[in-house]
């Protein structure tokens, strides 16, 4: 039978892909700019970045992933560029006690944009139909076993974004206290 998902899920290729190991968030949008049907610049922004780490040295190692790995190493950047995408910019910053982080890449392959395709004139992303779209400017196709964000050839602009975590009562805690305020 022929899968259908592009990735099992765009939320858990996003956390292994940029946020790996324990660091989880509330919420990530997606701007994709295209240049052509497929290249161009994403602008990717997780809202309210935490850990779910159970012990002092598994949120050490939390802290130390995104703050010195994420946001100060060459080997990150190599990392994404083997994946295709092109890192330009990224930065964290604190807005209403919750800490932000942003990135921009350029990429040659649409699908360098969690499994974005494009066929027959539509760019789409399938999602599993759990997946939580909270707002996109395309339309949500859904069926019995998946949903699909489809935008036909007119968009130069694709953007969507997706639920991670609800923090409501949990053990998360919030990297925002350990941000400094600047990267050194």
């Amino acid at each position: 039978m022929k899968n259908i998902y592009s990735y099992p899920s765009l939320i858990m290729i996003t956390i292994s892909m940029i946020f790996s190991g324990c660091i989880i968030f509330h919420q990530i949008s997606y701007d994709v700019k295209l240049d052509t049907p497929a290249s161009g610049t994403t602008i990717v922004t997780a809202d309210d970045i935490r850990s779910d780490a159970k012990s002092k040295p598994d949120f050490e190692k939390d802290k130390k992933y995104l703050f010195q790995h994420m946001m100060k190493s060459d080997e990150f950047i190599r990392e994404q560029k083997e994946s295709g995408k092109y890192i330009t910019d990224k930065k964290l910053y604190v807005q209403n006690g919750r800490l932000i982080g942003q990135g921009s890449y350029n990429f040659n392959d649409i699908g360098a944009v969690e499994g974005l395709k494009y066929e027959g004139g539509f760019h789409y992303l399938n999602l599993g139909i759990d997946d939580s779209v909270i707002s996109t400017n395309g339309e949500i196709i859904r069926s019995k076993d998946y949903k699909r964000i489809v935008w036909d050839s007119t968009f130069k602009e694709l953007q969507f974004t997706m639920f991670s975590n609800d923090f409501n009562g949990s053990g998360y805690k919030s990297l925002a206290p350990f941000y400094e305020g600047k990267m050194k």
